[in-house]
This record gives C-alpha cells, sequence and structure tokens, in this order.
C-alpha cells in the first residue's frame, strides 16, 4: 500500500519495533472504508445473522418487527474501537494475521468493552503455523511513551509481558479459539500451531503489540518497551511493536472509516 511510510524501525533479535505513518491519500481512505469498516462493523457478522434471521418462516408484520431489529446494531463510534480495527486490518493485511472470530460478537453490551487479549489468531513464520496474540492501544497524549504503553495498571506493557512470560494468561485464549475453530477452513492449520505451542514447552508464539497515534512519529513510543521485552524473551517466541501514525485526530478515526469517500 502506498500511504505507508516508515518513520523508524529496530529489527534486532527477536523483538522488533517500527513506526508507520500513515499518510492522508486516496488508498488510505479505501483502505479504511473497506478492510477497517469491515472490522468495525463486522459486516461479516451482521450478514450472517441477517441471513438466518431473513430465513425464518414469517408473517407480513414480523417482518417488519425483523427489520427493526436488524437495524438496532449501530456502529460504535469511540476512537478506541476504531483504532483497534484499524490494527487489527493492518495485520491481517500486511502481517498475514488470521483472526477467526471478530471480538465485537462477544459483546453482551454494544457499550461494554472486554476483558482479556485484544488479537487472537494465527499467523504463518517460515513456512509454520504459529498462534498470534497481540494488545491494540490508542493515545493522543503528547508524551513518548504515552501512559498507555508503561503508566499505569493495564497497560501494554503489563498486558504483552503477561503473555511472554505467564503461560496461565493464555490458556483461557486456547479454550476461547478451540471452542470458535471446529468448523473453521482453518481448523487444521489452528491444530498444527497450537501442536507447535505445546510442543516447544509453550513457546511458538508470535505477539504484537500494536499502537494507534495521532501524534508525530517518535521511537520513545516503543523502545522502552521492546527492550524490556528483549530480557525476558527467548526463541522460538517472537514480538514485534508497531506504531501507526494517523494524519488526522483519533477522534476523527471513526468518522473516516465511516465517511466512504466523501472526505
Amino acid at each position: 500500500m502506498d500511504f505507508i511510510k516508515e518513520a523508524y524501525s529496530n529489527g534486532a533479535a527477536n523483538v522488533s519495533w517500527c513506526g508507520k505513518i500513515c499518510e492522508d491519500r486516496e488508498s488510505f481512505s479505501k483502505f479504511l472504508t473497506n478492510q477497517v469498516r469491515s472490522r468495525l462493523n463486522d459486516t461479516e457478522g451482521q450478514d450472517e445473522v441477517a441471513s438466518f434471521l431473513k430465513g425464518l418462516a414469517l408473517t407480513g408484520l414480523d417482518k417488519q418487527s425483523l427489520e427493526e431489529v436488524l437495524s438496532m446494531d449501530q456502529p460504535e463510534e469511540k476512537a478506541w474501537v476504531a483504532g483497534e480495527a484499524l490494527a487489527e486490518a493492518f495485520l491481517q493485511t500486511f502481517r498475514g494475521v488470521y483472526l477467526p472470530w471478530n471480538m465485537k460478537r462477544d459483546k453482551r453490551n454494544a457499550n461494554a468493552s472486554l476483558p482479556g487479549t485484544d488479537i487472537v489468531g494465527l499467523v504463518e513464520i517460515d513456512g509454520r503455523w504459529r498462534l498470534a496474540f497481540g494488545e491494540v492501544k490508542s493515545s493522543s497524549e503528547l508524551r513518548y511513551p504515552p501512559q498507555v504503553m508503561s503508566g499505569r495498571k493495564g497497560h501494554m506493557g503489563d498486558q504483552i509481558g503477561g503473555l511472554v512470560t505467564d503461560p496461565r494468561v493464555v490458556e483461557p485464549l486456547l479454550y476461547w479459539l478451540i471452542s470458535r475453530i471446529k468448523e473453521n477452513p482453518y481448523k487444521d492449520k489452528f491444530k498444527l500451531a497450537i501442536a507447535s505451542y505445546f510442543n516447544s514447552t509453550k513457546k511458538t508464539v508470535s505477539i504484537f503489540g500494536m499502537l494507534v497515534r495521532d501524534t508525530v512519529a517518535n521511537e520513545n513510543d516503543l523502545k522502552k518497551l521492546g527492550e524490556e521485552l528483549r530480557e525476558n524473551l527467548s526463541s522460538p517466541m517472537i514480538c514485534e511493536l508497531i506504531a501507526l501514525y494517523l494524519p488526522w485526530s483519533l477522534e476523527e478515526l471513526p468518522f473516516r472509516v465511516q465517511a466512504g469517500d466523501g472526505l
């Protein structure tokens, strides 16, 4: 994609980090209104629900009620939600990460946030499938790194550190995955990845840390955490930290995603 420009990178050892500037181009707008919008709105899930419900034998009055239900699922306009959708679409498009399930489907309340890891999926590295986990943060804070990286409880360093050092953090994610891949076309690849995980003393995992920013690109956003992770992470586990820098404010992101080509 021609809208991404690399601002910085450091690729030593098993932990790497890089900053990507997203330029305000037509190709970026198309990426937002196609791949990112699909993640934000869970287009696939909505289509499945609509197909199921519309296949029911309903009277004319009941069909009107059905249309009212289908029109209730409005997309969220929170910046951090759109930031997660952008990060997911980036990993799918540029890192080949396969995400079997949109986390939005696990919400019982449309306005609630979900606990647990943001990214749960599968990726192929050097011809071998492995589990992929990750965290996503968004920040407009004018400090480098922002507090979401290391300054308060629940920060990215804390969450990714758990994935790196504590297998008990991963075990619930395996239960979550297995319950969703029984009929998945990637089922056999997930089996290979899970087998590799256990055969490597729980080390064959790819971990991603995604930071969405609307500030000037600065390597200090990622460098401190990256250096800390290098002290604790050992092969074959790998970790990539990626910062995406927007050409306009984070608050604009959900509207840019939904607006189509009008902006």
